[in-house]
C-alpha cells in the first residue's frame, strides 16, 4: 500500500490531518502515531480484523498482546474491569508511560490481547497522541511501529525503515521524549506485579503499593511453553541485526577490553560519553553519561539503529544496572543481547 506521512508541527492547526487519521483507524485501517514512550502501531481495539492487521504488519505472533490507548483514564471502564488500585496508579501515572493490565470486558477482541481474559490500558501524555484517539472515540490498539523483534522506533524515521508501505499514514510528531515502552503492571489482589519496566520506576510504584513483585520474566527468559502476560516477555526483542553482546566487569577491565576489540575487528560500541576519548579507534555511539540513564533510556533504540547500519560484525555495549531506570534498560538489553552476557 502506499503510506501519508504527515509532519505534525501545530495540533489546533492540523486538526484535519487528525480528523484523518481518526477516520482511517474506525474503519479498520493502521497510524501509525507518536507518543512520549516510542511511536506506536495503532489500529481499532474492538475489530478483530485491525489486531489482525497489526500483527501482520509487525511480523509479530498472534499470543502477543496488544496495548490500547485511551484518552481518559476513565474511559477504561468502557473495555476493563476496573478497581480502586487502578484509579490510584491512574491518579499518579496518568496521562503517562504507565499501563495496566486489567480483566477484559468483552468490547475487547481476544484477538487484540493475544487470547488473553486480561487486557492492557495505557493512557499516554504526547499532545498528538491524546488529541488523536479524543478523535477517534474508540481506544487505540498499539505495539510499537517497528517491524518484531526489531529496535523499537523513536522517530519517524525509524517508523519509515520498517513501516512505509505496511500501513496507511505516519504521523510525525519528532523525537520520543522517554525512549523506552511504558512500565507494564498488573494488578493482583491489593499488589503489583512488575510485568516490564520503564520510565516509571519500581521505586516510584512503591510509593503507591507496598507490595510490587518483579516478574521473574523482566531479568530471565521466559519458559518455551510459557504465555506472555505482556509485551515483549516471551520473545527476541528490541536487537539490531548484528550480534549484541552485553560487557560486565569492572569499569577499566571493560574499557581494556573494548579497547582491544575496536583495534582487531570491526565492532560497533554502545558508549558512555567519557569513554569517546579512550575509544575514538572505534565504531562508537555514544549515548550518554555514565550515571545518566534517562539520557541513555533516550538513546538506546536509536543508537541500535545507527549501529546495525555499520558494517559492524558484532555490538557491544555496557551490561545496566538492576535499580532505578537501569532495571529498564537492563530489561530492554538483555533480550536484544538474547542474554548474551560476556564477563571480562
Amino acid at each position: 500500500m502506499k503510506t501519508e506521512h504527515i509532519k505534525i508541527t501545530d495540533i489546533v492547526a492540523q486538526e484535519k490531518d487528525l480528523c484523518r487519521a481518526a477516520a482511517i483507524l474506525r474503519s479498520g485501517g493502521l497510524v501509525v502515531f507518536p507518543t512520549e514512550t516510542v511511536y506506536g502501531l495503532g489500529g481499532n481495539a474492538t475489530r478483530d480484523e485491525a489486531a489482525k492487521k497489526i500483527y501482520a504488519a509487525k511480523g509479530r505472533p498472534s499470543d502477543n498482546p496488544l496495548i490500547i490507548h485511551i484518552a481518559d483514564p476513565t474511559d477504561a471502564e468502557q473495555y476493563a474491569v476496573t478497581n480502586a488500585l487502578y484509579y490510584r496508579l491512574a491518579k499518579a501515572f496518568m496521562p503517562g508511560p504507565l499501563t495496566v493490565i486489567l480483566p477484559r470486558k468483552n468490547t475487547i477482541p481476544k484477538s487484540t490481547t493475544g487470547g488473553l481474559d486480561s487486557v492492557a490500558v495505557r493512557c499516554p501524555s504526547h499532545p498528538v497522541a491524546h488529541r488523536l484517539i479524543e478523535l477517534c472515540g474508540v481506544a487505540i490498539a498499539a505495539p510499537s511501529a517497528n517491524l518484531s523483534g526489531k529496535p523499537s522506533p523513536t522517530s519517524a524515521a525509524h517508523v519509515a525503515q520498517d513501516m512505509d508501505g505496511r500501513v496507511d499514514m505516519i504521523l510525525d510528531g519528532g523525537e520520543s521524549e522517554i525512549g523506552l515502552e511504558s512500565t507494564i503492571v498488573k494488578i493482583e489482589g491489593d499488589g503489583l506485579i512488575l510485568l516490564r519496566p520503564g520510565g516509571i520506576t519500581r521505586d516510584a510504584l512503591s510509593l503507591l503499593c507496598d507490595k510490587v513483585t518483579v516478574a521473574d520474566a523482566v531479568l530471565h527468559q521466559l519458559a518455551e511453553n510459557e504465555r506472555p502476560l505482556s509485551p515483549g516477555m516471551k520473545y527476541r526483542h528490541y536487537a539490531p541485526t548484528a550480534p549484541l553482546v552485553l560487557l560486565s566487569g569492572n569499569e577499566a577491565d571493560v574499557l581494556r577490553y573494548l579497547q582491544t576489540e575496536a583495534a582487531s575487528r570491526k565492532c560497533a560500541i554502545l558508549c558512555y560519553d567519557e569513554e569517546c576519548e579512550a575509544l575514538a579507534s572505534g565504531i562508537l555511539f555514544p549515548v550518554g553519561k555514565k550515571d545518566d540513564l534517562a539520557k541513555q533510556a533516550h538513546r538506546l533504540f536509536a543508537a541500535l539503529r545507527e549501529a546495525d547500519g555499520t558494517d559492524a560484525e558484532i555490538i557491544y555495549a555496557h551490561l545496566p544496572p538492576q535499580d532505578g531506570l537501569g532495571l529498564a534498560l537492563y530489561n530492554r538489553l538483555i533480550r536484544a543481547a538474547a542474554h548474551t552476557v560476556k564477563e571480562v
